[in-house]
């Protein structure tokens, strides 16, 4: 099973890996895509200026160009401790065990602009780039991304997509693949925003914890059920009730599955 997450805009300065290597990160087949959008990015820097218009960085966002500038030699760390905001602080990794960040390498990815999916646990430096943003020299996101991405996704298994719309396009999961999108809604069955994010955030923590290794979406929404969450499945979607309607302590206190 692939669990595929969205990135976020913030990200955790620093790090204590060695600087980005391309081809060790997952879905390998995507290095070539990986070393242009990165050389890219790298290039734009060379003009402060001009990369702060691109990217639309305010007074106060202009080290966000001496980031991106040393995104080949800055220090690394798993891109799931990378990501800060809302849903990657409902998830907490940080205060995950061994065996629950383990079960993330195998089982999450996350979508970003500048190296298409990573894993979990991929080591990757700090960056400021993100969908809807345009590297000069380089093909618009969705062509540079996508046909390369559904090829890496083929046969990874069910596919829970929690992705926004924006990094979907980046990497449509393969068609004829078992696939649902994650969507939330609150009791009256309206979308979210905020608590989009903190469930989404909140349900693969739970998954992490539990570390069930599901066969199908139908398994998984079973499961899901049994662990407190309001969920249920409406064709290629499983719609999720926000999570500041479950117990945190239901959530938080789930057994991890026997291996």
């Amino acid at each position: 099973m692939l669990i595929l997450l969205p990135p976020s805009e913030t990200k955790r300065p620093g790090g204590s890996g060695d600087p980005l290597r391309v081809g060790e990160l997952a879905f390998a087949g995507l290095a070539p895509q990986r070393a242009a959008a990165v050389g890219a990015l790298e290039e734009l820097a060379k003009d402060p200026g001009e990369m702060a218009r691109v990217l639309k960085l305010s007074a106060r966002q202009l080290g966000e160009v001496d980031t991106n500038a040393a995104v080949s030699a800055s220090p690394t760390m798993p891109a799931i401790d990378r990501f800060t905001g809302v849903l990657f602080d409902a998830l907490d990794a940080q205060t995950l065990g061994a065996d629950a960040r383990a079960w993330m390498g195998e089982h999450v990815a996350i979508q970003t602009a500048l190296l298409g999916p990573v894993g979990a646990l991929d080591q990757i430096p700090a960056f400021r780039f993100s969908a809807g943003q345009r590297l000069p020299g380089l093909a618009p996101l969705k062509r540079h991304w996508a046909e390369a991405t559904t090829a890496e996704l083929a046969g990874r298994g069910p596919v829970l997509d929690m992705r926004s719309e924006a990094y979907r396009a980046l990497g449509p999961v393969p068609a004829g693949a078992e696939q649902a999108y994650v969507r939330v809604v609150n009791g009256e069955g309206r979308a979210l925003n905020h608590f989009n994010k903190q469930t989404k955030g909140v349900f693969a923590r739970a998954l992490a914890l539990a570390g069930e290794r599901f066969a199908s979406l139908d398994e998984l929404v079973d499961w899901a059920d049994g662990a407190g969450f309001t969920v249920s499945r409406d064709g290629d979607e499983i719609v999720l009730g926000e999570a500041s309607s479950i117990p945190e302590a239901k959530i938080f206190a789930i057994e991890p599955a026997g291996r």
